[in-house]
């Protein structure tokens, strides 16, 4: 089961405007730069990568939202040209559509 194709494409609109950061490293760098708003992991992503996400996010009062999509990385991959197991998205704007969408299909796992 993947999310919904309105979510997909935000994803892939939010890459193309350079908003998003794809990878372990990419991901960790802007959650640690504080330019990131909402934390995303796909549903294969390994238990190992979502506790250091979920941790570096919370760390030191940064609160910052993780989602664990229904989306496999072959998912994220066909939205964003990049296949990723971790993605942050660093734009305000594009973070609280996503998380309205995410929370309205009730396919939110945290």
């Amino acid at each position: 089961m993947t999310d919904n194709p309105k979510f997909l494409s935000l994803l892939g609109m939010s890459r193309k405007a350079g908003k998003l950061s794809c990878g372990h490293d990419g991901a960790i760098g802007s959650i640690r730069s504080k330019s990131a708003c909402l934390c995303l992991l796909s549903s294969d992503s390994s238990q190992r990568l979502r506790l250091e996400t979920e941790r570096e996010a919370n760390f030191e009062g940064r609160n910052i939202p993780v989602r664990v999509l229904h989306s496999t990385m072959e998912d994220i991959r066909r939205a964003t040209g990049l296949k990723s197991a971790v993605l942050t998205v660093n734009d305000e704007g594009f973070a609280k559509t996503m998380l309205g969408l995410l929370n309205t299909s009730g396919e939110v796992t945290e």
